[in-house]
């Protein structure tokens, strides 16, 4: 039986089936060192943990809003007049998981045939996504010399009667980039100047280390273009929960409302109120996270520096970092395979991320400081023996 066309394209993610490569050679017996997927090790805080489980005892399991509960809707406003300096309407948020929104608001915005402007290298389910849909990605590419900050220019000059959605993403993934306040603020004047939507992924607003975030929705308060996506996962160790959120133009909202009740129903309340307790509850977790993260940074960026043919700039945020590995004379893929075969050390090409991405690789810092050293000194001595 043939599948649909969309079907066809389907890639999926990469991360989760080199993942699963790695697990495989675990049960086989080999010590793995694990540096491909963005899960943090620690544990969900606990208060959160409690707050989703006092819920499901009080038979808070039922169906909700598909928006999302009003509290935690609430405490989202409250959260971004906290953190971006503006009070959204509460009829301008909604609540599913964070990676769901690509998907939608794209769907929304964009016909098959339609434009997307993206990074490359980017984030790999955006690529997928667009894809699945029928939508043509195009790319702006992510240069080591800017520190892999997108230029505004560089978005301008690919704008094109079929434009519909501009995505940025900072602090990003893969590379760990922050842009400039100046940078983000040009990139919203344009989207405004053009009429195009923009999505700001912000699922590592929180995760910054040398400067503060910014964002370009402080210009038009996402009244008019701009759509914020924020998560939950990283910032709280809340992956498996699968809890994030938009704020958007109130149009939109609606429609994402209806697309959620269409795909998902609605996100279970528990989780909802593990959301709340998050982000009204003590934030004491993400200052010492960001402060072990940070540490290990500094440790990987060191290692990695050290071994021959690898350059690896060190990023401003998130937990990635994305070294130039054209000098040990291999490809992306072939360094990849090398790492894993030689040291036991499993990441992922930068051709994951995008074309751009040849001649790097990505590693995720979300693991402990004694395996990153020990990991990593492991791939530098094959290095040095290859």
């Amino acid at each position: 039986m043939k599948l649909s066309k969309a079907a066809e394209k389907l890639k999926g993610s990469p991360m989760f089936q080199f993942l699963a490569k790695a697990q495989e050679l675990e049960r086989q017996g080999r010590k793995i060192y694990h540096f491909e997927i963005g899960d943090p090790d620690f544990d969900t805080p606990e208060h959160v943990n409690r707050a989703g489980i006092e819920a499901i005892e009080k038979g808070e399991t039922h169906y909700v809003n598909s928006l999302g509960i009003r509290e935690l809707r609430e405490a989202i406003c409250e959260e971004t007049e906290k953190t971006l300096g503006f009070k959204p309407d509460l009829d301008q948020v909604v609540i599913a998981p964070a990676i769901s929104f690509i998907y939608f608001v794209t769907r929304c915005v964009a016909d098959p045939g339609d434009e997307v402007i993206v990074p490359d290298p980017g984030f790999s389910s955006y690529y997928s996504a667009f894809d699945f849909i029928g939508v043509k990605w195009v790319s702006v590419p992510l240069r080591e010399e800017n520190e892999f900050r997108m230029n505004s220019k560089d978005i301008e000059e690919r704008i094109t009667p079929k434009t519909k959605l501009i995505i940025i993403n900072s602090p990003q993934n893969p590379t760990g980039a922050v842009m400039t306040r100046e940078e983000l603020e040009e990139v919203g004047r344009i989207a405004e100047k053009h009429g195009i939507y923009l999505l700001t992924d912000e699922t590592y607003g929180k995760m910054t280390y040398e400067y503060p975030h910014y964002s370009p929705a402080t210009l038009d308060k996402c009244r008019k273009q701009t759509i914020i996506l924020n998560s939950f996962s990283k910032t709280y160790a809340m992956t498996g929960w699968r809890l994030g959120w938009a704020v958007a133009p109130k149009e939109l909202v609606i429609k994402l409302g209806l697309m959620i009740q269409t795909i998902i129903s609605a996100v279970p309340p528990f989780i909802q109120k593990a959301g709340i307790a998050a982000l009204r509850g003590d934030q004491s977790f993400i200052t010492k996270s960001l402060k072990e993260y940070q540490s290990r940074r500094d440790v990987m960026v060191r290692i990695l520096n050290e071994m021959p043919g690898v350059k690896c700039f060190s990023p401003k945020g998130a937990f990635y970092v994305f070294p130039n590995i054209t000098g040990t004379g291999m490809t992306s893929e072939e360094f990849t395979n090398f790492a894993l075969e030689k040291a036991g050390v499993v990441l992922l090409p930068g051709t994951t991320f995008g074309q751009y991405g040849e001649g790097y690789v990505r590693l995720v810092y979300a693991n402990s400081l004694a395996n990153i050293e020990e990991g990593l000194t492991k791939l530098k001595q094959a290095l040095l023996q290859k």
